[in-house]
């Protein structure tokens, strides 16, 4: 039989044959689709294991916690404070997460990319899924499982909506400190953000109310029972007060070490920092008034005469826009014993201080190197 068909007849069976197998494989993928539907209940989990022994599990359903706000605003130590918790692990900074949601962000801005993707089969589902997929990885895989995962990015509360379409329950803290302090910070420590320019003071205080007062539309949008507004100056001054409403907001228990995280830092399964963070080197100490008024007379004339028309926000959220010096406030004696603690140990502290940022995880590029032209944050 063989000897009597020609080469051509054969090609022409084994494509058939070929063609038969492919329908039958995407018939019956099609039939297993039908028969097994994508539901919420079968996102896919992401497991981990502590050092304990016990095994932890996470998916889009878990009540994951973002912490938000412009970079400079107390962030920092909202996940530290929150970090001191038994059942709490933010960790540092992941840096890939708010790229992630940036780059995603400018797809759906652009109608021509929108349709590139659609038509390569790529819908919002199929993005959605991977999205949510990698955040949860890297949320979850970057430090110790606990019982509460959290994120500190600053900028992803500007994907606020978003990621509680992702994260349905999801709870988004909302960090806010007043914008003359925060850009004060921004240029004196040299922290680089796409789009500020850290010689401008009027610039930045700029670029702050754009930024800041797009968080604040997400934070509405999401509503009082996802988003809550922290004040950093009220968080400061009364720091026991503001943490039994978070943690209440957070529907999570009391916990007495949340007003004294710097005892855990980098301790064994305590709040590890990292050394390339500009912030870390604050929070190691307790909560003090150090850094509430530092930029008093470091802003121009021009600008603080006219600060109510380039910061709007600032009286948006309570601040007095001619206020200078600022009156945020009566401290707890809570933390007026902190900062005179401070004051008085202060070389011990900067010793401290110091130790901190000569740790790290890895052997890293120093600062502002040479080579590095990546930003601190970009937006």
């Amino acid at each position: 039989m063989d000897m009597m068909l020609s080469r051509g007849t054969k090609k022409l069976l084994v494509t058939a044959v070929a063609t038969l197998f492919v329908f039958y494989l995407f018939y019956r993928g099609s039939f297993t689709a039908k028969e097994c539907p994508k539901t919420e209940s079968m996102s896919k989990k992401t497991s981990m294991i502590s050092q304990d022994g016990t095994l932890y599990e996470y998916d889009r359903q878990s009540p994951l916690i973002f912490i938000g706000g412009v970079p400079r605003s107390g962030t920092t130590l909202m996940r530290a404070m929150l970090d001191a918790h038994v059942d709490v692990r933010c960790g540092e900074e992941t840096r890939v997460v708010p790229r992630l949601l940036q780059m995603r962000s400018h797809w759906m801005k652009s109608q021509k990319e929108s349709l590139r993707l659609e038509e390569a089969g790529l819908t919002g589902d199929v993005l959605d899924s991977a999205i949510s997929s990698f955040i949860l990885e890297v949320v979850a895989r970057h430090a110790e499982p606990a019982p509460r995962l959290c994120n500190k990015d600053p900028f992803t509360l500007k994907s606020g909506t978003y990621l509680k379409q992702l994260f349905p329950n999801g709870k988004f803290i909302f960090m806010v400190r007043d914008g003359r302090a925060t850009v004060h910070s921004i240029i004196t420590r040299k922290v680089t953000i796409t789009g500020f320019d850290l010689k401008s003071y009027r610039q930045c205080l700029q670029k702050w109310n754009a930024a800041i007062t797009a968080m604040n539309e997400q934070c509405k949008e999401l509503g009082s029972k996802n988003c809550l507004p922290v004040i950093y100056e009220q968080m400061v001054l009364h720091p026991e007060q503001w943490m039994r409403k978070i943690l209440n907001f957070l529907e999570l228990p009391w916990d007495d070490a949340v007003l004294h995280h710097e005892q855990q830092i980098n301790k064994k399964g305590g709040i590890s920092l990292s050394k390339v963070e500009r912030s870390s080197d604050q929070v190691i100490k307790p909560v003090n008034l150090d850094a509430l008024s530092k930029w008093v007379g470091h802003i121009p004339d021009d600008v603080v005469q006219e600060m109510g028309n380039i910061a709007p926000m600032l009286a948006h959220f309570g601040y007095d826009p001619e206020g200078n010096p600022p009156n945020y406030g009566k401290p707890d004696k809570f933390v007026v014993d902190n900062t005179n603690d401070i004051k008085k140990n202060d070389a011990e502290w900067e010793e401290i201080a110091e130790k901190v940022k000569s740790l790290s995880k890895k052997d890293t590029m120093p600062r502002g190197a040479k080579n590095d032209e990546s930003k601190d944050f970009d937006q």
